[in-house]
C-alpha cells in the first residue's frame, strides 16, 4: 500500500513563494520517481516536475523552468515543490505522484505514466 500527503498549499500574492511537501508512506521510496502535477477546474491534470531516485536529475515544464525546483530527502520519504515568483496562472491543486518507471524519463509527463497519486493541496496565486 501507498499512501502520499500533500501540504504546504495557500494563498500568496503574485510574486510570492510557497514549498510543498509529499509525505510517501511506502516500504522503498528511494525506488520511486516522483512527480509533481497540477490541475485547474475543466482541464486535465498539467506536468509540472519530476525528480530521479536519488535526487540528483529533475525535469520541469517549460512554464516552470526557473521558478519552480523539486527535490527530494530519501531519509524523510518526503518530496519537495519549492515554487518562487508565483504568477495567477499558477493557480491550482498541485498533486505528488510515483511513477510507473524507476528511472526519471522526460517523456513521463501524462498522469497515465503515474501510479499513486495523493489527495492534492490548494495553491491560489492572487494578482
Amino acid at each position: 500500500q501507498v499512501t502520499l500527503v500533500e501540504s504546504g498549499g495557500g494563498l500568496v500574492q503574485a510574486g510570492g513563494s510557497l514549498m510543498l511537501s509529499c509525505a510517501v508512506s511506502v516500504r522503498s521510496f528511494r525506488d520511486y520517481t516522483m512527480g509533481w502535477f497540477r490541475q485547474t477546474p475543466g482541464k486535465e491534470r498539467e506536468f509540472v516536475a519530476s525528480v530521479s531516485r536519488s535526487g540528483d536529475n529533475t525535469y520541469y515544464a517549460d512554464s516552470v523552468k526557473g521558478r519552480f525546483t523539486v527535490s527530494r530527502d530519501n531519509a524523510e520519504n518526503t518530496v519537495y515543490l519549492q515554487m518562487n515568483s508565483l504568477i495567477p496562472e499558477d493557480t491550482a491543486v498541485y498533486y505528488c505522484a510515483t511513477s510507473k518507471s524507476s528511472y526519471l524519463r522526460a517523456t513521463y509527463i501524462t498522469e497515465t505514466q503515474y501510479w499513486y497519486w495523493g489527495q492534492g493541496t490548494q495553491v491560489t496565486v492572487s494578482s
